[in-house]
């Protein structure tokens, strides 16, 4: 049983986006070219509260992208984006959402940020998506989205500590750091990721 999971492909992460990933939008329609060929399609929202500890906005004399350490773990500090039910928190208006079966929200406490959809960046508290994929018999997971050097790459190293053979559709997903994702690929690997293009992954399902 193989699953698509599709990260954070949300307003606020595309260009216009409170924080844009450059070309996010570009893989949109790879997302839903994906969707068909797959027996389980889920995606992740972030969801802050406007309150949340990862906003710059939230530290008096702190400046965007500046790092601090919050509760002993290195943050980034982000503009304010993906607010609870603001329109930049809302999935892409060209994504087709009538294949994805069940949404994850994360990054809702305001004490710790929530990179990957399996967990927050502590490890403190699942989102319950391991436990469901392996409810569905789910052994495979595809990892698409936004960005793919961060919620992408910790979603796909999650799934891999759960035990899930995981596959990074490399060109399906789009970094804030050309040289982060580079990192994050080579860290996948390691892990016994698979790294794949969509067009592979198009191919074989089409036989």
């Amino acid at each position: 049983m193989k699953a698509l999971l599709l990260i954070d492909i949300q307003n606020d992460f595309v260009p216009g986006g409170a924080l844009a990933v450059p070309e996010g939008d570009q893989i949109v329609g790879l997302a839903n070219e994906l969707q068909p060929h797959f027996d389980l399609v889920v995606a992740t929202q972030d969801w802050h509260p406007r309150t949340h500890k990862s906003f710059a906005a939230n530290h008096a004399g702190k400046t965007e992208f500046e790092t601090i350490e919050l509760h002993g773990l290195e943050q980034v500090l982000w503009p304010v984006h993906c607010v609870q039910g603001t329109p930049g928190a809302e999935l892409h208006p060209a994504l087709d959402t009538q294949r994805i079966e069940a949404i994850f929200r994360k990054g809702t406490n305001p004490e710790i940020d929530s990179y990957s959809g399996l967990f927050d960046n502590g490890h403190q508290k699942s989102t319950g998506l391991a436990d469901y994929l392996r409810g569905k018999g789910v052994q495979q997971v595809y990892v698409a989205g936004l960005a793919g050097d961060y919620c992408v790459y910790f979603t796909a190293k999650d799934a891999l500590h759960e035990g899930f053979e995981t596959y990074l559709i490399e060109d399906a997903a789009r970094p804030i750091s050309a040289e982060g994702y580079e990192r994050a690929k080579a860290d996948i690997e390691r892990l016994s990721g698979r790294l794949v293009k969509a067009a592979e992954v198009l191919h074989q399902h089409a036989q």
